[in-house]
């Protein structure tokens, strides 16, 4: 390991109870998205006060921005991004383990941060707080205002079951979607009465019915928000959320329009009127940089990480993730980290593992993992133009810029 590499670890290391509290500190006051305004507060403060520039507010009033650099800079010089998330899950708290993503993105930042200032390394860091990543998309926004336009790559973790360089995260896109009919006595006159919850039930059975002639890798899952107001009243009108997945751009829209035919069909049937809509944020599939997965793949496995080698574990796709979006626009990792569970997300059980000194632990084995793989990409300005080539392979068309 070459000095600035240590010096990226013994940093990490030294800040470790400090980032244990931070974590603690998210952990015990879960916030929903766009609403973190605890864990902005906590984060940037930690930021600043270890020498960051902090922009808070950034772009969103939750986001923020943190940065530094080496002393010397050049046009050619590598600007690195790290994000961090910190928004809950409804109900259910950090059933996600967003106060160890938050905690693992200030970590990889220490680590870059001591390398570029003391170790001799030359690059840029920019430190982006995100958002709303439970739904909201969060990223996608940032996007949107400019956020990523100085970074020459993005990278973050997630805690998770496995350790995985390259997970598969599919596409999602909700859609909302409202039918509207005509209220009745349900006693004395329902033939009067043009019933909107039949109308749900009857998408809702559309769309499994169309289970069977899906692929393998689509998914599409929902509930009825609302149903009515009483038993006696012919409801009136009814609303349904939905999200579907798929691992490419194209099969998302595929996807979608099947099942806005089951959606529409519905409506036929029963007489109602329908208003449907797809959310303006849809994520996109991951496309994991493979210059970036294997820098951390090589890092980590010196620090003694085993990374998963069984197929099926590999290619088993997860859920869906804004980073997805930044990964369309720059050479992007978004590994998962093993946290010594076989406990599902967005489960209580998670959410309490997340908490663990031991997932502490190995997240910031797993930070300084990614420190020193962004370490690599500084002192080999190189490999940016290598990464940039590789994404414009593989990115959709309508993604690049």
């Amino acid at each position: 390991m070459t000095d600035s590499k240590k010096l990226a670890c013994e940093a990490i290391e030294r800040e470790n109870s400090a980032l244990r509290a931070l974590s603690l500190d998210i952990w015990d006051h879960p916030e929903l998205c766009f609403n973190e305004k605890h864990a902005h507060a906590a984060v940037t403060d930690f930021l600043e006060q270890r020498g960051f520039q902090v922009e808070r507010h950034f772009k969103l009033d939750t986001a923020f921005r943190a940065t530094a650099s080496s002393k010397d800079t050049d046009a050619d010089t590598p600007t690195i991004g790290v994000m961090c998330e910190y928004d809950a899950l409804p109900g259910i708290g950090h059933a996600c383990g967003h106060n160890l993503i938050a905690i693992m993105g200030v970590s990889i930042a220490l680590g870059i941060k001591e390398a570029l200032e003391q170790g001799g390394v030359k690059g840029k860091l920019v430190v982006l707080g995100c958002p709303a990543e439970e739904g909201g998309g969060g990223k996608i926004d940032l996007i949107n205002a400019g956020a990523y336009d100085d970074m020459d790559c993005a990278i973050m973790g997630h805690p998770s079951q496995f350790n995985l360089s390259r997970p598969v995260y599919v596409g999602m896109c909700p859609m909302s979607i409202t039918y509207k009919g005509k209220a009745s006595h349900a006693s004395s006159f329902p033939w009067d009465g043009v019933n909107a919850l039949d109308a749900a039930v009857l998408c809702y059975q559309n769309v499994s019915c169309m289970r069977q002639h899906m692929r393998p890798t689509w998914r599409v899952h929902g509930v009825i928000t609302h149903g009515g107001e009483k038993p006696n009243i012919i409801p009136q009108r009814s609303e349904l959320l939905y999200y579907t997945r798929a691992p490419t751009v194209e099969e998302l829209e595929e996807l979608k329009s099947k099942v806005k035919d089951c959606v529409e069909g519905a409506a036929k049937a029963t007489g109602c009127s329908v208003e449907y809509k797809f959310g303006a944020n849809a994520y996109a599939p991951l496309l994991s940089n493979d210059i970036l997965a294997t820098l951390y793949e090589k890092n980590g496995q010196n620090l003694g990480i085993e990374f998963e080698n069984d197929p099926t574990r590999l290619s088993k796709q997860g859920g869906s993730t804004d980073m997805g979006n930044v990964s369309q626009i720059l050479p992007s990792i978004h590994p998962k980290y093993s946290i010594n569970t076989m406990v599902a997300a967005h489960t209580t059980d998670f959410r309490d593992k997340a908490r663990t000194e031991e997932s502490h632990d190995l997240t910031l084995i797993h930070s300084k993992a990614m420190a020193l793989a962004a370490i690599d990409v500084c002192n080999d300005p190189p490999l940016v133009a290598q990464m940039q080539a590789e994404l414009k392979q593989r990115q959709h068309p309508s993604a690049r810029r």
